[in-house]
């Protein structure tokens, strides 16, 4: 469940600068890392948290007042530190703009996602969304 629930998109306008709170933990595992590596070629490992935002916003924030919410893509990524096994990973993000759209509102929402443990995060993403009416 989310820990922020937007009723319309009036709430989202006024959301704007707001901490919109924190996802669950997730535990990095072999498995989990094998398989990202097996499915995208990245072997590296900074594109898992990248992708791992997709999983962790929906955690955090819902939107109840849109009749669609569309992933239009990033602003700009930050990938800072690699995953690795046995780590625990979350993200928290914030509402840093929001701007109207024919039929909406499009959001930027910086996720930042955390390794527990560490001060320095794994990924800095600025996650562009639309919600229409």
């Amino acid at each position: 469940m989310a820990q922020t629930v937007l009723e319309s998109l009036d709430e989202v306008r006024a959301a704007v600068g707001r901490n919109l709170g924190t996802s669950d933990w997730l535990e990095i595992t072999p498995d989990r890392l094998d398989r990202f590596a097996a499915a995208t070629g990245d072997r590296e490992r900074g594109y898992l948290a990248l992708a791992l935002t997709n999983l962790f916003l929906p955690q955090i924030v819902e939107v109840r007042g849109a009749s669609l919410g569309i992933n239009y893509g990033t602003a700009s990524v930050r990938l800072r530190a690699p995953l690795l096994v046995g780590s625990g990973v979350r993200a928290s993000a914030e509402l840093v703009a929001c701007d109207d759209i024919p039929g909406g509102v499009q959001t930027t929402i910086r996720i930042t996602v955390e390794v527990d443990g560490t001060d320095q995060p794994a990924c800095v993403v600025d996650s562009l969304s639309r919600w229409l009416a």
